[in-house]
């Protein structure tokens, strides 16, 4: 755990005002809810998406008050949040195309020129996006021609870099990918960059910044709420020393890098796209609670807990897991949960203090930095991913030991800066 002497700056977490949304460029009318849902008319969306599903009678239901909503001039952010967080949110991804840029209020307007792929290779973040990029092969279509997914991966590297471009003071995290090909692959370049634009100096701003003190402290907030909802599971994780590694890329991702199912994915960025900035904390510890029985199968201890917990089943049923997170946000808001985090965090800082046993301020890492060649030194933000990986090696080796069989998920590791894995 990194040390947490700066203070921890507070989020507007108060709810958006409900107010019409009747401009023609931020609103479609009656006569163009056609173009505007029709695939082809989106320059750069893949035409090859991933498998539909059937839709259930409830979901017919569902499109057609999402669509009768478009074609009403009066329909208000506050309808479109309902429509997006209820059951079956935004049905499909035609809808979300339309719906998102609304819930969010951004420009979709396509006058802004868009920088080629050459033009931002000289950005010092460009050679880490291209290896986060190539690795989120399994966040394309499945079967998708290879020139198709070469034309993907670079609109993904420019929308990336174009936004930390235009916001110097942003950093690039690893995991960030895994958000932006979400709405890269839904609303196409143009839309996704307006709202990577607005969710990078918003909901996502804490995680961009230089350090992860800020990310590190909210994690916290996952203990703090188990420890109002379901003080036996806390303590369980407590005692085992669980820690809030598991959920890191959770966090960092919106779950769209530790899902399988595009599904979830997208249904889940329906609710939070409509949610306060820290609503991802909360689905964290519903799906934690949801998955208490597993949890208490393991023995009580780190390694068998985190390993459980960082793979997520197929099957969960995430609709519960929504309207369990709504409920808890209700009754245990962020202003409530302050001071048991800051408790918590004050407790591991002492215990990590304690047993790193610091003798002055010049650390190892200070030391190290004077007499070893450049290229050989971590930056801070490196160093937490190199952590977050030996941990993650250690764990499963402790879990490889204990049990000696193939009941390990095995976890993908990535050692690079800032891993969200």
């Amino acid at each position: 755990m990194e040390n947490y002497e700066s203070e921890i700056s507070s989020l507007d977490l108060e709810d958006e005002s409900t107010h019409f949304l009747n401009s023609n460029s931020d609103r479609p009318s009656e006569n163009n809810l056609e173009g505007i849902l029709d695939e082809d008319a989106m320059d750069t969306r893949s035409e090859l998406k991933f498998e539909r599903d059937v839709e259930t009678e409830e979901e017919k239901e569902k499109r057609k008050r999402i669509e009768a909503a478009l074609g009403n001039q009066q329909t208000t952010l506050k309808t479109w949040e309902e429509l997006a967080k209820s059951k079956c949110g935004l049905v499909g991804d035609d809808l979300r195309c339309a719906v998102w840029p609304l819930l969010l209020e951004v420009d979709p307007s396509t006058d802004e020129r868009i920088p080629s792929l050459e033009e931002l290779s000289v950005h010092p973040e460009y050679q880490q996006v291209v290896l986060d990029v190539n690795r989120s092969l399994k966040r394309f279509p499945p079967g998708i021609p290879y020139e198709q997914r070469l034309a993907l991966q670079d609109q993904l590297t420019v929308l990336i870099l174009r936004v930390i471009i235009k916001y110097p003071h942003l950093r690039y995290y690893q995991g960030y990918h895994d958000v932006a090909i979400t709405f890269l692959l839904v609303v196409g370049e143009v839309v996704a960059f307006r709202i990577m634009e607005k969710l990078s100096i918003n909901n996502l701003r804490e995680c961009m910044e230089p350090t992860m003190e800020k990310t590190d402290y909210r994690l916290n907030y996952i203990y703090a709420l188990l420890y109002n909802v379901d003080r036996d599971l806390y303590n369980f994780m407590d005692t085992a020393g669980v820690g809030t590694m598991f959920a890191l890329p959770w966090y960092l991702t919106w779950f769209g890098h530790s899902l399988n199912q595009y599904k979830d994915v997208v249904r889940l960025y329906d609710y939070f796209l409509a949610s306060p900035p820290l609503m991802p904390l909360y689905v964290a510890t519903s799906l934690v609670v949801y998955r208490r029985s597993e949890i208490f199968a393991e023995d009580c201890d780190m390694a068998s807990i985190h390993c459980r917990l960082s793979h997520i089943p197929d099957n969960v049923d995430f609709e519960t897991i929504l309207v369990k997170a709504e409920k808890y946000y209700k009754d245990y808001p962020p202003n409530k949960l302050e001071k048991l985090v800051k408790k918590r965090v004050e407790r591991e800082l002492a215990k990590h203090k304690k047993m790193r046993n610091i003798r002055g301020p010049v650390t190892i890492w200070g030391r190290l930095n004077n007499h070893v060649p450049a290229w050989m030194v971590f930056s801070r933000r490196s160093r937490l991913g190199l952590i977050f990986a030996t941990a993650t090696v250690l764990i499963a080796y402790l879990y490889y030991v204990k049990f000696g069989d193939v009941r390990m998920p095995f976890l993908r590791l990535k050692n690079s800066k800032h891993s969200a894995e």
